[in-house]
């Protein structure tokens, strides 16, 4: 597995600690985040993550700024990404099972490490289940056609 990571300024050592979690388990780690904590612009990592993504460049995105927000909402554009910021584990795993979500994203403000590492276990873990979440995900994806055919 490959997994695309992005970030801020304000997320740089949370990036780090939750890519050494994932290199520890033997996942692949690209960083398409800044290494500075010098202020820059989340939706530049945001959208680099999800054109890796969307291309197939990686498997999955984990994208990480101030509160995940923004960053999601960057990501959110790119035709294809299913980007959801999650707080617990809980969320993390059913916007898997249910949403098919192929980004995660989180706030360096908001959680702290151990926590993180959690829902991206808990995340990473699950796997979509199909059935009536496909049929729902279909719908999601259709309004992104339908709005690209405007």
């Amino acid at each position: 597995m490959k997994i695309g990571i992005g970030n801020d300024h304000v997320a740089v050592e949370m990036k780090q600690e939750i890519q050494a979690h994932l290199e520890a388990k033997g996942i692949e780690v690209v960083n398409f985040g800044t290494d500075s904590s010098q202020r820059c612009d989340y939706p530049v990592y945001g959208e680099a993550v999800a054109n890796a993504v969307a291309a197939g460049e990686v498997d999955l995105g984990i994208l990480i700024c101030g509160t995940g927000v923004g960053i999601s909402l960057a990501a959110n554009k790119v035709a294809g990404i299913r980007a959801c910021v999650c707080s617990d584990p809980y969320t993390a795993k059913l916007s898997r099972e249910h949403n098919n979500t192929n980004i995660l994203a989180f706030g360096a403000r908001v959680i702290g490490i151990e926590l993180a590492k959690m829902i991206v276990d808990e995340w990473l873990n699950a796997s979509f289940q199909g059935g009536r979440h496909a049929e729902r995900v279909a719908m999601i994806m259709d309004i992104e056609r339908r709005q690209r055919e405007k």
